[in-house]
């Protein structure tokens, strides 16, 4: 049985990149998630205690955590929960790590920003991505292939739209 976990928390280490077997490359970095709840006696939020995880991200997943994390960063991490026993001989413990299938900044404690990776073209310049209203009608498609938005149009094109659509409002779907 495979369980599926999300955590949010705090990268704890700076993510390193290694290869593994055939050439995999894998992206590891340790989650600090505390559990906290609110004291209304004192008016505060207390924590109770902190679950941590290491987290693996392989392929290309790892490829752009690696470009992406850095310790510090508050993340939500999606993945396959696994559960280690170890036994060093003087000691023994359990330790809870993910393999992820999606990792991602938290955005409710920040901003970032998104750059799209197709096949290497990944520094192709904002002008390039430039939008129109000339250039852009219901269903246009930007220059690396993602349709546009209706509220991203302008000019003529935005005003086609929206009429099409029944009005700004009104859920195309």
């Amino acid at each position: 049985m495979t369980e599926i976990i999300t955590v949010t928390g705090n990268i704890a280490t700076e993510p390193e990149q290694r290869t593994i077997a055939e050439g995999v490359r894998v992206t590891s970095f340790r989650v600090a998630s505390p559990h906290r709840r609110f004291d209304r006696g004192s008016g505060k939020w207390v924590e109770q205690y902190t679950n941590w995880f290491t987290v693996s991200a392989f392929r290309g997943l790892g490829e752009h955590a690696y470009a992406s994390l850095h310790q510090g960063d508050r993340v939500v991490v999606t993945g396959r929960l696994r559960l280690r026993d170890w036994d060093t001989g003087s000691k023994r413990g359990t330790t809870a790590e993910i393999d992820a299938d999606s990792v991602g900044h938290d955005l409710l404690w920040g901003t970032t920003s998104y750059q799209r990776a197709d096949g290497g073209d990944a520094d192709r310049g904002a002008g390039e991505q430039a939008r129109t209203g000339e250039q852009a009608a219901a269903g246009a498609t930007d220059a690396s292939g993602w349709t546009i938005p209706a509220g991203d149009l302008v000019g003529a094109g935005a005003d086609r739209v929206s009429a099409a659509s029944g009005g700004p409002d009104e859920t195309p779907f």
